[in-house]
């Protein structure tokens, strides 16, 4: 994984809509995984509880598809130990993962169990009803992974 850029930017200009939430119908992971609808807040929810955060950190990382579990779950990684160095600065700081959780090879959930890692999970951005196309431009040419962190 490589991390080709990191901005600031201001969540005014952050679009919420139920269009991503309904592309997570289509997912594999949809109500199977903690960081994926019903889990996580419903996209009015969303609407609703991101303007009390006035900035957030847009990442986009470019990834092997090949190795892409792998490299995903080093994103997350990467992403939960910015949320704990941010945190310091910022208590309300919020990680978005790029799309559901992997942080476990198997996902216990998806089998009916427990998930060990509950505490680390976070909702996807397009669970939320995030639109990233209202952050970047999106070039499908690439293999790319988005996400976010809210930081005050």
């Amino acid at each position: 994984m490589e991390l080709v850029w990191k901005k600031i930017i201001e969540t005014e200009s952050i679009v919420v809509s139920p269009r991503p939430v309904w592309k997570c119908r289509t997912c594999d992971m949809y109500e199977k995984r903690l960081s994926c609808p019903p889990f996580v807040p419903s996209w009015k929810e969303t609407k609703e509880w991101i303007f009390y955060y006035k900035r957030s950190l847009a990442f986009k990382f470019l990834i092997d598809m090949n190795e892409f579990e792998k490299e995903k779950r080093e994103v997350i990684k990467f992403l939960l130990d910015k949320e704990k160095i941010l945190f310091r600065e910022y208590p309300f700081v919020y990680t978005l993962f790029p799309g559901s959780c992997n942080l476990c090879a198997e996902c216990p959930v998806e089998k009916g169990g427990r998930c060990s890692k509950a505490h680390l999970v976070r909702p996807s951005v397009d669970a939320l009803g995030i639109e990233i196309t209202s952050i970047t431009e999106i070039d499908f040419s690439e293999s790319a992974l988005y996400s976010l962190i809210l930081l005050e």
